[in-house]
């Protein structure tokens, strides 16, 4: 529902203190005189900096996306659209989050692959509250997308300018402010190919001045909707994944290990269930049977290839989102009042309620046992056949379909107000920027998970009779975990033939409230040494400042989850906060300007000192330089300490079960990729031979850890800017991140994989975290947060803007193009940074392509305008590219091509009023194969999308 308490309050907090602003205002002063204004217009702020100078002396490289980009993205998801930039990853986006059920709905940025959570993300320069609880990772989709002037985006860490999170870089969304009129728009697309994926979007946005404008307030209003689309809907998707090559000798041999075939499922288990007993007997819907086919390829023991279907074998696909369902509803303000020439009032509110349906696959049993000769359902042939082969109890595994998806239903709701001062103190010779703020935000959402299953209520459900009148009944109507007396329902397993009420007693719907707040109040000052001391360049500028922040999160979680009646498991309530006081200074050094082989050489240099409660203190730094030996050519150059104290989930979430999908090493089939592997799995009891059936989640212990410290990063970029005309523009740039002791989730594969490759053997930490049963298949692990990793990045980007003058072609209209080349030189993790020689390299894997490019020209003529948009993603590997695994035999195909993407918009004024534009994206219709499933890529294809934009 709309929270209207929380709009009101916002309303009523900025008119309060915009009337006061105006009551306790004063005169306007005398306007100042042509120099000062003309100064005024040079200096501007942009993002990486406090201290405003000219554009071109801006030390670090900065990438900026405008409204113009956003309108022919044709989405509504700002998070989807800065992932077709180069420099960002699709890891976070609303459908990179297509599998998680506490980040479902949400869009975050990951800037240079090194996690969202190392990217701090700012609206107005302001720290914006988190999306997900427990994490600092800003939900993108919040913030309207007609209420954007344009998106900033710099590389490197800017900890010292802005604080903690900043450990790759920033992105700065700047709104717009100060609007005058009354627009309404509009934008709906969807794909031309048939798969669905539509979005629409409809927004309002008004403004005007009051008191001799003196004052302005901006409103915003918007709905958007995003279709659900499931993987089915997927044209290429197709259930593919390897199978084992029957003509692989070895490594080296010329042969891959695996290769990719459509349609990879389980005969073992199934939607209608599958009893596993003399041979497999897959379940129809209506409950009839038979013996399950052949698989043609093994991809594991529990799955294989089936080139013609199989109606009684599982395929997941079935059940997953690609894109899941949004219904959002934006509404938000913003008011600024000058008090008088000095001071100027501002504040501004947001509300954003957004609905969100995820799919996830439904709730399963492998360990279902069937009472043959008594269970009712079970039709009487093969009853008899059972029977005859001596099987009395037989083994059942099955999807319960006939329950339902375990569909995620998230309400989510964001609310931020900021409310401030600000203002210029003019003396003789200079002058005093500051900026005295207050800022609170809060994130709510509501996670349903339908249909849990509750194993003991499932368990006495199959456990059905025919009583003395001949009625179908549990053996025991007391049984079960969840049952005050004679409650139980019999269920029919067999198809899909169960009554609502035995799905009612065996299942329940699990309701997780998250609660985040963000709170700060700060001030910042800028100002120059003009009336005292100067360089030849010019007067020094000084930034410095001070602000406090606290951060709260909480997860609570229904009394029926908690107390471990849910397959769920048992878990806690959640709760952490911290908070931070921060003290930071920027310098900037204008040494030389104007002269001889120095037309300019300017020093940079920030420090902030920050003293968190719950991870000690910590500082950061940066310096950087520009030099200019001529008008036209640019030297730049940054260096940066930065850092990131723990988040909530990471320090305070308490240790509490969970479930995780994992491979189990000791399979014949991996039992072989590392020396120590087999013997190893031999002394845990493990057969030579064995096959495993762990293609399914397993028990997971894990949680948080107070002891953890900020993790720190060293960053530099270096690089060249040469404009040898107005109208044309290179930048050549090199960055490079390298983050230590960075704060990891200790994966449960690397735990399980430890175990049994280490050369020391099993008797080990990791071992000890590992749990099997007696066939030795996998069914518990532990693992929880360290600072134990190390992260690294480096690359070169490169950029042209040329604006040809076309009239000397006899041309009418305006051309501007744009080329950007992003080159991914290293990105290699280390799960433990103890052990350098145990690097995995991922530059040029699936979703980290070592090239990227994008191309643009946009042409104006009077009222029409026409934008061409190319994208270029490089060849990838669809194996570990990370050298000492030797691993390029391990698929086949080993690489998806690259992929090309063409995209054409058109755009009319129609008149002063009426704006039209729309186009196509993916004009050519290029999606990867279907083996690739990566967010990163176009998987929906050709596309068409419709602007409309009316002023009053």
């Amino acid at each position: 529902m709309f929270n209207k308490s929380s709009v009101n309050k916002a309303i009523q907090y900025s008119l309060l203190l915009s009337s006061s602003a105006a009551a306790f205002s004063i005169n306007a002063a005398q306007q100042q005189d042509a120099d000062t204004a003309q100064k005024e217009v040079e200096r501007i702020q942009v993002t990486g900096s406090r201290i405003a100078r000219p554009e071109l002396s801006q030390a670090a490289p900065l990438m900026t996306v405008g409204q113009a980009d956003i309108a022919r993205a044709g989405s509504p998801d700002l998070g989807q659209i800065l992932a077709e930039l180069p420099a960002i990853g699709a890891t976070d986006t609303l459908i990179g989050n297509r599998e998680s059920n506490a980040s479902a709905g949400v869009s975050s940025a990951d800037l240079r692959r090194m996690g969202a959570s190392r990217t701090l993300t700012l609206v107005n320069g302001k720290r914006h509250v988190a999306g997900s609880a427990g994490s600092a990772a800003v939900d993108l989709s919040t913030i309207p997308a007609g209420m954007i002037e344009r998106v900033e985006i710099i590389t490197g860490g800017a900890s010292a300018v802005y604080g903690s999170d900043a450990v790759s870089g920033v992105v700065n969304v700047i709104l717009k402010d100060g609007y005058e009129g009354f627009e309404v728009t509009g934008q709906a697309n969807g794909s031309t190919e048939g798969v669905g994926a539509r979005s629409h979007e409809f927004s309002l946005l008004g403004g005007g001045d009051f008191m001799d404008g003196r004052g302005n307030a901006t409103f915003f209003a918007g709905l958007n909707r995003s279709q659900e689309t499931m993987e089915n809907d997927i044209r290429q998707f197709e259930n593919w994944g390897t199978v084992l090559n029957p003509a692989d000798t070895g490594p080296s041999d010329g042969n891959p290990k695996r290769f990719y075939v459509p349609n990879v499922g389980s005969e073992f288990i199934s939607g209608g269930g599958v009893i596993n007993a003399d041979q497999l007997y897959g379940f129809f819907p209506d409950g009839s049977w038979q013996v399950q086919p052949e698989r043609d390829g093994t991809s594991s023991g529990l799955f294989g290839s089936f080139p013609e279907g199989c109606d009684t074998c599982l395929f997941t696909q079935d059940y997953s989102n690609y894109q899941p369902e949004v219904k959002r509803f934006n509404v938000g303000s913003m008011v600024n009042f000058e008090i008088n020439d000095n001071a100027r009032f501002y504040s501004d509110f947001k509300y954003s309620q957004a609905d969100i349906t995820q799919q996830f696959q439904p709730s399963f049993s492998q360990s279902l046992q069937i009472n043959v000769a008594d269970n009712p359902y079970l039709d009487e042939a093969l009853r008899q056949h059972l029977l005859s082969e001596g099987v009395t109890t037989a083994k059942m595994s099955k999807f319960f379909e006939d329950w339902g998806n375990r569909t995620a239903e998230n309400e989510r709701s964001v609310f931020r107000f900021t409310s401030g001062i600000d203002g210029a103190i003019e003396f003789s010779d200079t002058f005093l920027d500051y900026d005295i703020y207050y800022g609170y935000g809060e994130t709510k959402n509501t996670r349903r998970t339908l249909n849990s299953q509750i194993p003991g209520n499932m368990h006495a459900a199959i456990d059905a009779i025919k009583d003395a009148n001949g009625n179908i009944v549990c053996r025991d109507i007391d049984a079960g975990s969840v049952n005050i007396g004679g409650e139980c329902v019999p269920y029919n397993p067999f198809g899909d033939q169960a009554s609502q009420a035995a799905v009612d007693f065996m299942s329940a719907d699990v309701q997780r409230e998250d609660t985040i707040t963000q709170e700060y109040f700060g001030a910042s000052f800028v100002t120059d040494t003009a009336s005292f001391l100067e360089f030849q360049g010019g007067p020094i500028g000084v930034a410095f400042g001070f602000e406090w922040r606290e951060e709260t999160s909480q997860t609570l979680t229904d009394e029926f989850t908690k107390r471990g009646l849910t397959r769920n498991a048992a878990t806690p309530d959640e709760y952490g906060e911290f908070d931070v006081t921060e003290g930071f200074v920027e310098v900037n050094l204008p040494i030389l300007a104007g002269v001889d082989f120095a037309e300019e050489l300017t020093l940079d240099l920030a420090y902030r000192a920050a003293d968190y409660s719950h991870a000690g203190s910590t500082d950061a730094w940066k310096i950087g330089f520009m030099y200019a030996p001529i008008d036209q050519f640019r030297i730049r150059g940054t260096y940066g300490v930065a850092t990131r104290a723990p988040n909530i989930t990471e320090a305070f979430s308490p240790r509490a079960p969970g479930f995780t999908r994992v491979t189990d090493p000791c399979d014949k089939t991996r039992v072989d990729q590392n020396a120590n592997r087999a013997a190893n799995c031999a002394a845990l009891g493990v057969s030579a031979n064995f096959e495993s059936s762990t293609n399914a989640s397993i028990d997971l212990i894990s949680g948080g850890n107070p002891e953890l410290q900020p993790e720190e990063s060293d960053s530099y970029t270096l690089g060249t800017v040469w404009t040898p005309t107005d109208d044309l523009s290179f930048t050549l740039d090199y960055y490079s991140i390298e983050i230590t002791d960075a704060i990891t989730f200790i994966d449960p594969q690397d735990v399980i994989n430890n175990c049994v490759d280490s050369a020391t053997g099993i008797n080990n930490t990791f071992c000890a975290q590992v749990t099997r049963g007696s066939d030795m298949n996998l069914t518990n692990v532990e693992s929880g947060y360290l600072n134990a990793a190390s992260l690294e990045t480096a690359g070169y980007e490169f950029e042209v803007n040329y604006r040809p003058d076309i009239a000397d072609f006899d041309l009418p209209g305006e051309l501007r193009t744009k080329l950007f080349i992003n080159y991914v030189d290293k990105l290699v993790s280390y799960s433990f940074q103890d052990q350098p020689d145990l690097d995995d390299q991922e530059a040029g894997e699936l979703g980290d392509p070592e090239w990227q490019a994008r191309f643009s020209a946009t042409y104006q003529l009077d009222d029409f305008n026409a934008a061409w948009t190319t994208r270029y993603i490089d060849s990838s590997a669809l194996f570990d590219v990370t050298p000492r695994h030797n691993l390029s035999e391990n698929v086949g195909p080993n690489y998806v091509g690259s992929i090309t993407t063409h995209d054409l918009g058109l755009g009319y004024a129609v008149d002063e009023h009426l704006n039209i534009s729309g186009g196509i994206r993916n004009l050519f219709d290029k999606v990867p194969p279907g083996y690739v499933g990566n967010a990163l890529y176009d998987l929906v294809g050709r596309r068409a999308y419709v602007n409309f934009q009316y002023r009053f």
